[in-house]
């Protein structure tokens, strides 16, 4: 095969055959689920080959809701973007165990963003500080048209500082700013700062007279996605008489052994992985369904679990005065305005079933969904295992992907609902009721 050259100035018809022609040997069964694919209504169809380049067909996800979430007093119904089986569920069991138990609560911590521009200079670092004397009034001055919006808003740039990174990298300075960003994630807001500062950076750097060696050298000016000061804390607790007997498990015993799941996730790594992971399903879910970047939100949460040099448990489980207390601190940079969350219809009606939220109100219940995630995963890790339940939620799956009939399926599904699936099993009993 030769490269291809002017592919994105095809059509998307034109893309799909030499998809079809190249790679899926001239499948006509692999045309028509592509196409079967697309929108029927084409104004709506085009916006979402807009989101992205050389777009050939549309990649779906279930679209779920996580009902009777009582957070700081008030139920919410979350809408959930996911493809993994038993997500959601897991989200509406441990809604359901604390609906009656004082729900979810959160405080906000912090909501700024940093940015930086990163630059190389290998004189005296006494020059340096002498120069961010020298330009910084005129630094912040240029910025005033690009913030005047934001700042109208109660945002904008907040501090701005010169960090002398020489210990780690010989010659590397940084501009570190910081940014409130209001109910907009602010990326693009963010990085036109940034570039505005590095601009006229370069031009105070040539008038400057006090270098000894060559200017400053701008290598790039960026947004971060580590953001531990946008921070959200959510939190459940209750006597541990009120827990009850789970699953034929004291709730003393319960909680002992839930709080010891969480120590080792704290001290293991190998454990704190999977562990975070499972929380990541709530809050990601809850990202895309409200056209947030899960990218970004995963990035820098992954990071955070790792401030203190060893990646550990994002979670927090104490018994404290016979009450068990389960906690977490989430960095969230979250939008309710502009970008997808403003494109994607499916994105707006998330945001609508939320009650259309502040930007500080989404972290909340994207916090409870991930801290709520990560107590049904450890209820049953610490009681009959993780298996039993996701197996029989990913039943469904299974029987499809044997090629089970409708009837087949009621039958099957019926004879395990005591007993944990296999594919083995499974096509046994499938032979069994062909027979």
């Amino acid at each position: 095969m030769q490269p291809v050259t002017g592919f994105s100035k095809l059509s998307k018809s034109q893309k799909i055959d030499w998809l079809v022609s190249h790679h899926l040997d001239d499948s006509t069964t692999a045309r028509e689920t592509l196409v079967q694919y697309w929108n029927e209504d084409e104004k709506l169809q085009d916006l979402h080959d807009g989101f992205s380049e050389n777009t050939v067909t549309n990649y779906l996800f279930p679209f779920g809701l996580a009902p009777n979430f009582l957070i700081d007093g008030e139920l919410v119904t979350i809408p959930m973007a996911i493809e993994e089986s038993s997500v959601v569920a897991a989200a509406c069991k441990a809604a359901k165990f604390w609906l009656d138990r004082g729900g979810f609560k959160t405080q906000i911590k912090g909501t700024l963003k940093s940015g930086q521009v990163h630059l190389m200079y290998y004189g005296l670092g006494s020059e340096m500080d002498a120069f961010y004397a020298f330009a910084k009034a005129e630094l912040l001055e240029s910025l005033e048209q690009i913030n005047a919006s934001m700042k109208k808003r109660g945002g904008g740039i907040q501090e701005l500082s010169l960090i002398d990174k020489t210990k780690s990298l010989e010659g590397y300075y940084q501009l570190h700013a910081t940014f409130e960003t209001r109910d907009a994630m602010g990326a693009n807001f963010i990085n036109t700062t940034l570039e505005q500062l590095a601009t006229t950076l370069r031009k105070k750097a040539s008038e400057f007279q006090g270098f000894s060696s060559d200017v400053p050298e701008v290598i790039m000016s960026i947004l971060s996605n580590y953001v531990p000061d946008c921070v959200v804390n959510v939190s459940v607790s209750c006597k541990i008489e009120e827990i009850g007997t789970i699953n034929g498990v004291t709730g003393a015993a319960f909680a002992r052994k839930f709080v010891r799941a969480v120590d080792i996730a704290t001290v293991e790594p190998y454990r704190a992985v999977t562990h975070n992971k499972g929380i990541m399903n709530g809050i990601d879910a809850v990202v895309i369904a409200t056209g947030n970047d899960f990218r970004a939100v995963e990035a820098g949460v992954h990071a955070f679990a790792s401030r203190d040099g060893q990646y550990r448990s994002l979670t927090r489980a104490r018994i404290e005065n016979d009450n068990f207390v389960f906690e977490a601190d989430f960095p969230l940079a979250l939008g309710t305005v502009g970008g997808l969350t403003s494109l994607h219809p499916l994105s707006k009606l998330a945001i609508q079933i939320l009650g259309n939220p502040s930007a500080e109100h989404l972290m909340k219940v994207t916090a409870v969904a991930g801290l709520a995630q990560n107590f049904a995963a450890l209820h049953s890790l610490v009681t009959t295992g993780i298996q039993a339940g996701h197996m029989k939620m990913h039943l469904v799956n299974m029987l499809e992907q044997i090629g089970a009939t409708d009837e087949e399926k009621k039958v099957l599904r019926q004879e395990y609902t005591d007993k944990t699936p296999s594919f083995s099993s499974l096509r046994e009993s499938l032979n069994l009721l062909r027979k």
